[in-house]
């Protein structure tokens, strides 16, 4: 059974043991596609709505993008589990044995990649909830900080499981280009989700 199949209960527990998987770049995926299904709630709860008839081409849109980037994110909940399969075995590898470091290497590049898009993915789901608080209907703007934060804790999340694995590469050049654009995501899609969370905030109170 996928790791998504699961109820939430199953989830939690199997998240809480001592097991590999799911760890912190599932959890993140998780986060990520609530943070953004919230998103999608808020466009949903507009549509249909006589005062917000004339951006309800533009919310519909927003809407199946939103839609489309919860799949992508749920889909990466299982998927981190399968790249870090092999950088879990390769520590396991004796020290003296002449493969390790390559083995290694190419499980720590591996382990980034779904990291890495859990990132892109939130990323552009933040940009969607700064779309769904300017425009959704008001009665559901909580929801609009709710999902840019999630999508926020989501990206900083998965920043960590690059952080850790590039950290050990041996090829600096790759780590580099990848920390690079780590480090440009937080710096502008964290900034962002934080825009959007005092703007909703300041609107409700």
């Amino acid at each position: 059974m996928k790791f998504v199949d699961k109820t939430c209960n199953e989830f939690v527990e199997v998240l809480s043991s001592k097991a590999a998987v799911p760890g912190g770049g599932g959890a993140c995926a998780l986060v990520g596609a609530v943070g953004t299904a919230l998103g999608a709630m808020v466009g949903n709860l507009t549509v249909g709505k006589k005062k917000y008839a004339d951006v309800e081409a533009e919310i519909i849109e927003l809407i199946a993008k939103a839609e489309a980037l919860q799949k992508e994110l749920l889909h990466l909940v299982d998927e981190d589990a399968v790249v870090f399969e092999p950088l879990s075995k390769a520590y396991g590898i004796p020290k003296d044995d002449p493969t390790r470091e390559q083995v290694m290497e190419d499980a720590l590049k591996l382990a980034c990649t779904v990291p890495m898009d859990i990132m892109r993915l939130c990323a552009r789901a933040i940009e969607l909830h700064e779309e769904f608080a300017a425009k959704g209907s008001v009665l559901a703007l909580s929801d609009a900080g709710v999902g840019a934060i999630f999508c926020k804790s989501a990206l900083q999340g998965a920043s960590l499981n690059v952080y850790i694995n590039t950290k050990y590469m041996t090829d600096k050049s790759y780590a580099s280009s990848l920390e690079a654009e780590a480090d440009a995501l937080i710096a502008k899609y964290c900034a962002m989700a934080d825009e959007v969370f005092n703007s909703v905030n300041e609107r409700i109170r």
